[in-house]
């Protein structure tokens, strides 16, 4: 079995207090970082800083697959290549009356954050590290392949529509004045 290229990262969320009618806290997408061991294995709570509370969240996989290399070009032919996390709010809130922001995947791939997307999740995005990006340019260079063009059919061969866009019928012989048909004097 071939191992996949990857890489471990953790997530930072940052809770910040805003004056909102509705909302008093919002969360966001702070930091993704290169996995530490000091980091551990479970979520916890940051010194806060003057902005809000953080949370880190250790022990993202980040794999890098070969029939998703398209989602990975896409990324880097953005104007800024960047990590994708996918992040649901805990259901109960804690003691403090704030529900926990906690990321669910992360992604280097447009086509996975598109998805997500999709299926209306809260994505986040924040630009990758270079040495990160090294990694995924290398990769793509190596398994993608873009897809060879089509050839356009000429419009002769389109299907007719009438103007209200339905199939129009379209008359193969005796409509005068043409080869073939039936000439009545």
């Amino acid at each position: 079995m071939t191992e996949r290229p990857h890489t471990d990262v953790a997530v930072i969320m940052r809770c910040e207090r805003i004056d909102h009618r509705w909302q008093v806290w919002r969360w966001s997408l702070a930091e993704v970082l290169q996995h530490d061991p000091a980091f551990g294995t479970q979520p916890r709570r940051l010194p806060d800083d003057a902005r809000g509370q953080r949370w880190l969240f250790p022990g993202f996989l980040v794999e890098l697959f070969r029939d998703d290399a398209e989602g990975y070009y896409l990324n880097l032919c953005s104007p800024a290549p960047c990590w994708f996390v996918l992040w649901r709010p805990d259901e109960d809130p804690g003691a403090d009356g704030v529900a926990l922001a906690r990321p669910v995947q992360v992604s280097l791939s447009y086509h996975d954050a598109g998805r997500w997307l999709d299926a209306q999740e809260t994505v986040e995005q924040l630009p990758a590290a270079p040495e990160v990006l090294q990694v995924l340019r290398a990769f793509v260079a190596a398994h993608y392949r873009p897809e060879p063009r089509r050839r356009k059919r000429p419009d002769s061969f389109r299907a007719l529509h009438d103007r209200f866009g339905n199939p129009a019928p379209v008359p193969t012989q005796g409509q005068g004045g043409g080869a073939g048909g039936d000439d009545h004097a």
